[in-house]
């Protein structure tokens, strides 16, 4: 595997305001792997580009870093969670890919 390929596992978890967007925290060890060798690239909002991949489906996003928890954080698309079938609460494994 690649630097800047992760193999991760998470729970979606619904952030509490109107919008209601669903994310995953990337665990506190990886997120501080790729902090630390990723984070002087990030983009705007520290945000960095990565391709994600959930079961059958991959797509393009980025991951932001909450400085609050220490985690990478992952949005995910409501079109991804009905496709894949996720629900809130739910733990699943993923893999992202880090481009810069």
């Amino acid at each position: 595997m690649d630097v800047g390929e992760y193999k991760l596992k998470a729970k979606v978890w619904v952030y509490p305001g109107m919008a209601a967007w669903r994310f995953l925290s990337l665990p506190k060890k990886q997120s501080k792997q790729i902090n630390t060798l990723f984070g002087g690239q990030h983009h705007g909002w520290g945000s960095l580009p990565v391709t994600v991949t959930v079961g059958q489906t991959k797509w393009k996003t980025s991951i932001f870093f909450d400085k609050k928890s220490g985690s990478y954080l992952l949005p995910l698309k409501a079109q991804v969670r009905k496709k894949e079938s996720l629900r809130d609460g739910q733990s699943l494994q993923f893999s992202i890919k880090i481009h810069l």
